[in-house]
């Protein structure tokens, strides 16, 4: 009972109204919001993009006038008739068609003899070839999620084998990553997230400088604005100087070169400014 009477003589005292910024324990200056710093949260991109994956030209225009993969070596149809030979060709041909024949060419490319399929460098050149053709299919049709793991785990098996070559022959790594356009981007060996506060933090110092850099510079050029007056102002106190040493007799410490020193200094000066 005692509790509870107290906790309520509490409550009679505390409104609404006495809880002022200034009494709650949060501060009232110095906000980021008060400084013109603005940070918007970089786009992040997906890894099946050619951004990400490394792959620098896209699925390239193919000739629909050249016959099937199957129908390349057929000796009846080189003196078929030229409606036959249109049937045949990849015009009238579904798009997996296209899509074989654009991977054959691609393997034909790096291909170690004429019956190499399963080197590192033709494995390499087929996943290439499929992936470039999914992330076309992929910008027509975004939400196909079972295309986009497909292609997900065909980039990350590439990047596989990429590394593998890379270990143990750099020099063909290095022209088979020329041959196909692509480029190896490694995964990096320190994940660090993009937050909101550090970024700030970084912004802030970032304008700090900057406003520093400023003001040193306005104050650079005010000194560089008052340099003639005070070099006149210097010759004419050296001169007083050695006038009044010559006249009380003591050493003269001011020398003529060191006046004409100063006064070669301000002609400079002028000259600069002309």
């Amino acid at each position: 009972m005692n509790i509870t009477r107290n906790v309520l003589n509490i409550a009679r005292y505390v409104s609404p109204s006495n809880l002022t910024l200034k009494h709650s324990g949060c501060r009232s200056y110095a906000f980021k919001s008060d400084l013109k710093i603005k940070w918007v949260r970089p786009e992040k991109i997906p890894c099946i993009r050619p951004e990400k994956s490394g792959d620098l030209e896209c699925v390239p225009k193919i000739d629909l006038s050249q016959p099937q993969l199957l129908f390349r070596e057929s000796k009846e149809l080189e003196t078929a008739d030229e409606t036959v030979k249109k049937l045949f060709s990849l015009e009238y041909a579904p798009r997996r068609k296209l899509t074989q024949a654009y991977f054959q060419d691609m393997k034909e490319i790096v291909k170690r003899h004429p019956f190499d399929v399963g080197s590192v460098e033709v494995q390499i050149a087929r996943w290439t070839g499929i992936i470039r053709a999914y992330q076309e299919l992929m910008e027509r049709f975004p939400r196909n999620k079972r295309m986009k793991v497909v292609l997900k785990e065909l980039i990350d098996r590439r990047k596989k084998k990429l590394k593998y070559l890379r270990r143990w022959d750099y020099k063909r790594f290095e022209w088979l990553l020329e041959t196909l356009n692509i480029v190896y981007k490694p995964p990096p060996n320190h994940f660090h997230w993009v937050t909101r506060k550090e970024s700030l933090r970084k912004l802030t110092d970032k304008y700090c400088e900057n406003i520093k850099q400023e003001r040193l510079e306005t104050y650079k050029q005010m000194l560089q604005a008052e340099q003639p007056v005070f070099l006149q102002e210097k010759i004419r106190a050296l001169e007083f100087m050695r006038n009044e040493q010559q006249e009380c007799g003591v050493e003269v410490t001011v020398t003529d070169e060191e006046i004409e020193a100063v006064r070669k200094q301000l002609q400079d000066l002028e000259k600069d400014k002309l």
